[in-house]
Formats: structure tokens, C-alpha cells, sequence
């Protein structure tokens, strides 16, 4: 207060988030992602179905696996921009062997790097809140997920009109993606260099809350790390136990503890279980478009389409009221029943204008769950505890991803082909909506007999008969009302 630094903060905050948001939109603009599988199996490249379906695409599962807790915590340890110029760079590189590539190791490797880039979405989404103060979280959180999704509307809507009515070629349209990314990348360099992170740099975090720590208020770290800077009565502290006592591991120590509440534990199972199935219906969905009818190519305005709904479902989201310690297995149940049923729609049809809607309505039943989940995991943790847990779950669900490529979809394993691999998430989906039902069955059959019980008025407090004499005190007097 007496240097001005809040009123600094105040001034200088929404410039900051502004082009962050900017960035965020202009990262989206790949107007060529949405048409990459047909652009692959077009007479340009001259790859078969089997090869994109079996080759291909698994490494990309791959990928992201293996990098995604060293970018997780590279992430903070190098303070967020880092990580989003690796990630322009990665884009720069993709559309470069997409344009220049031939052979089908050269198509692997862009997967590779495209698992890169999405294992560093995870600096975007929490660079922002290294700007801001808590009490601006959920608004500037907004911002960036809606700048996100406008990136990715207008991309896909630019790339249908190209195609459709531009009668832009595949190769042009990646050129002009190409261009995008560069102007991305470029922006990359120019994002402020956040001061503060949530796991390391603990000097230069333990130096910017001594001002807070003046006026009696304690940060998330210092909660749950009370006794930090007391120093130790005994010996010198060995490497081992600084090891045992420091931040990140204390985290993990705290995530086992709360992953017990019933609550934290079922949307984190959601999220590793049906985020699984999600992107694996988005990894292979062109290839059935492709299969189900080859001749028209709608891919950018089925995408657009997606994305607004999703927007919208996200938003719907928001203003839901549920008795969520009793209902959210039902409401998890019943959205994962309605996305099986149009996974099997979807896997079966011929039409292509129904596979198209299955589609986009199966987006919008997810992300209206996301916001939930996402609320639900983090309204009971620390800042701190809520970016681990996200983490963790995303990367239990690449494991999963990945398994499921390696048995069905790999060319080492089952290698099915796409109808078949559809047949296996709906599959999968149903065995998910078996158990979410009857967990769901399970609480509220036991919410309602613990009501019941508790209302039933015991024996020993049921009303005397009017008649009654009432019998005397020990102090003599009448107990008669």
C-alpha cells in the first residue's frame, strides 16, 4: 500500500490478461486442423486408411503421455512463457511437415509434435492466473477459455468457407494455417514474464508474500506449510528431510488425503474415465467421416458447430442446481448413457448428416460436464492442490488413452478398423454408465433411509396420555406443563 504497488497491480492487470486472451485466440487459428485427416488420405499425400488409423494417429496418444508431467513441471519451474514458445514452436514444426513431409515417419513425427503442443495447453491455462490477484480468478478464467473457444470457432468457420465456397486446396489451406502459427509463435515472445509460480521458485514466492504476511494474512503455501520458517531446534536438517518437507511433495502427501472425500473422488474418476473416451472419439472421428461418406468434406463446419454448442452447454452449465452430494452419480449416469447411445448411433450409421449431429451433440454432453467437474474438484482445495490434482488426472487419463491405442487401435495390437473402434467405445461407455447408475442407486437409497430413520421419532420421546399424573420434581414441584 505505501509504494503503490496494489494500485500498479489494478492498473496493469487487464493489459496483461487482454493480450494473454489475444494470444490465446490467435494460437486457436488453424484453420487446416480440422481438415488434416482428409488432407493426409487426399491424392497429395496418398496415405490409406489403415496407415492414418493404425500408424499414425497412436503416436500422438503416445506422445502426450510421455511428455506431459515434464511440461507439467517445467511449466511452473520456468514460469509459464517458456513453455508457450515451445509450444508456438511445436505448431511451427507441424505445419511445416505437414506441408514439406512424405513419408510415413515423417507423418509420425508430427504427431509426436503435436502431442507436444497439447501437453503445453496446460502454461496457457495457468499463465493467466499469475497475473492477477485470487478474488479474479473465475473471471479471468472465463476469458480465457471463452478467447480459446472463439479461436477455435472462427478456425474451423474459416476453413469450411475456404474449402466450400473458396475451393481453397488442402495445401493452400495448411499454408495459410501455417502463417497463423507463425504469427502465434511470435506472440509467444512478447507475453510478460510472470514473477510468481505455484510449486517452485520458493524464495522468490516466500519474497513477494512478506508484504501480505505483515498484515496477518497467510497464502495457500504458508497454510500448508505452517511451520516452515521456524527454525529447527535440533540438528542440521539432512538432505532427505528438506526432500520430505518440501512443497511439492507435501502436495502429494495432501492429494492422498483428499481424494477420500467421496465427492473430489467421483469427478476426478470422471474425468480420467470419460475424458478417455472423448478424445478418443475426437482423435478418430474424421477417419469415420471419411469412411461414411468420402465425398463431401464438412469437417470445419461440423467443428464450429461443436465448439458453439459446447460454449453454450459450458455457460448452461453454470446456473445448474443439483443436491450434488446425492444426484451427481445420477446426472454423470444419465449424460454418460446419452453419450454411449449416440457412440453407437455414430458407429453405425450411414448417413453422414446423422453422424455429423451424433457428433456434435456428444461434444456438448461433455463440456456441459466439464465446468461441473471442474468446479466440484477445485471449490474444496488450494490453488495449489487443485493444479496438481488437474494434472494427475489428466495424465491417468492419457495412460488410459494409450492403452486403449496399444490394444485396439495400434498396428502391434488388434488393429481394428474405425467402425470397430466405435463399437469399443460405445462398449466401454455403456460399462461406464452400468456403474455410475448404480453408485447412483447405492447413495440415494441410502440418503433416504438415513432420512427416514432420522424423522422417525424414538420411543422414549413419544407424548405422555392427557390423562397422566405427572410426576413430582425433586425439588417437589408438579412437572404437569
Amino acid at each position: 500500500y505505501v509504494d503503490g504497488g496494489i494500485f500498479l497491480i489494478n492498473e496493469s492487470w487487464k493489459w496483461a490478461v487482454i493480450f494473454l486472451c489475444f494470444y490465446g485466440f490467435m494460437s486457436s487459428m488453424k484453420p487446416g486442423e480440422s481438415f488434416m485427416t482428409p488432407y493426409l488420405l487426399s491424392p497429395e499425400k496418398n496415405f490409406t486408411k489403415q496407415q492414418v488409423t493404425n500408424e499414425i494417429i497412436p503416436v500422438l496418444t503416445y506422445s502426450y503421455m510421455a511428455v506431459l508431467v515434464p511440461i507439467f513441471l517445467l511449466t511452473d519451474l520456468l514460469r509459464y512463457k517458456p513453455v508457450l514458445i515451445v509450444q508456438g514452436l511445436s505448431h511451427l514444426i507441424i505445419w511445416l511437415i505437414l506441408l514439406l513431409g512424405t513419408s510415413l515417419l515423417q507423418m509420425q513425427l508430427m504427431e509426436f509434435f503435436f502431442g507436444i503442443s497439447m501437453a503445453c495447453r496446460v502454461a496457457y491455462s495457468s499463465y493467466i492466473f499469475s497475473l492477477v490477484s485470487p478474488g479474479l480468478y473465475q473471471r479471468v478464467a472465463g476469458y480465457s477459455r471463452t478467447s480459446v473457444l472463439l479461436g477455435v470457432f472462427t478456425s474451423s468457420v474459416l476453413g469450411q468457407l475456404c474449402v466450400s465456397l473458396g475451393n481453397i486446396s488442402y495445401y493452400m489451406l495448411n499454408l495459410i494455417s501455417l502463417g497463423f502459427v507463425s504469427f502465434g509463435m511470435l506472440l509467444s515472445f512478447c507475453l510478460p514474464w510472470p514473477k510468481r509460480s505455484l510449486f517452485f521458485n520458493p524464495l522468490r514466492n516466500r519474497k513477494e508474500r512478506e508484504p501480505a504476511a505483515s498484515g496477518g494474512t497467510k497464502s495457500e503455501l504458508d497454510k500448508m506449510k505452517p511451520k516452515e520458517s521456524e527454525p529447527s531446534s535440533g540438528a542440521p536438517t539432512c538432505s532427505t528431510s528438506r526432500w520430505k518437507d518440501s512443497v511439492f511433495v507435501q502436495m502429494l502427501l495432501e492429494v492422498g488425503n483428499v481424494v477420500r472425500r467421496p465427492n473430489l473422488r467421483l469427478w476426478s474418476i470422471w474425468w480420467i474415465f470419460n475424458s478417455t473416451g472423448y478424445y478418443l472419439v475426437l482423435f478418430y472421428v474424421h477417419i469415420l467421416w471419411n469412411t461414411v461418406y468420402p465425398d463431401t468434406v464438412n469437417n470445419g463446419g461440423v467443428e464450429a458447430a461443436s465448439t458453439l454448442l459446447s460454449a453454450m452447454m459450458s455457460f448452461l452449465a453454470g446456473y445448474v442446481k443439483v443436491r450434488w452430494n446425492i444426484f451427481s452419480e445420477l446426472l454423470i449416469g444419465v449424460i454418460t448413457a446419452l453419450q454411449g447411445g449416440l457412440l453407437l448411433i455414430m458407429g453405425t450409421t450411414n448417413n453422414i448428416w446423422v453422424c455429423y449431429l451424433t457428433y456434435v451433440l456428444f461434444r456438448g454432453f461433455y463440456q456441459f460436464l466439464v465446468p461441473i467437474a471442474t468446479f466440484q474438484i477445485a471449490s474444496s482445495l488450494t490453488r495449489e492442490l487443485c493444479a496438481l490434482m488437474f494434472g494427475i488426472n489428466t495424465f491417468l487419463g492419457t495412460i488410459l488413452k494409450s492403452i486403449f491405442n496399444l490394444i485396439f487401435s495400434d498396428k502391434r495390437g488388434l488393429a481394428l478398423d474405425v467402425h470397430s473402434q466405435f463399437r469399443v467405445y460405445f462398449i466401454y461407455f455403456a460399462l461406464l454408465t452400468a456403474a455410475y447408475l448404480i453408485g447412483a442407486a447405492v447413495v440415494i437409497i441410502r440418503h433416504y433411509r438415513n432420512q427416514s430413520t432420522d424423522e422417525a421419532p424414538p420411543t422414549e420421546l413419544s407424548p405422555v396420555e392427557v390423562n397422566s399424573e405427572a410426576e413430582p420434581l425433586a425439588n417437589g414441584k408438579s412437572a404437569k406443563a
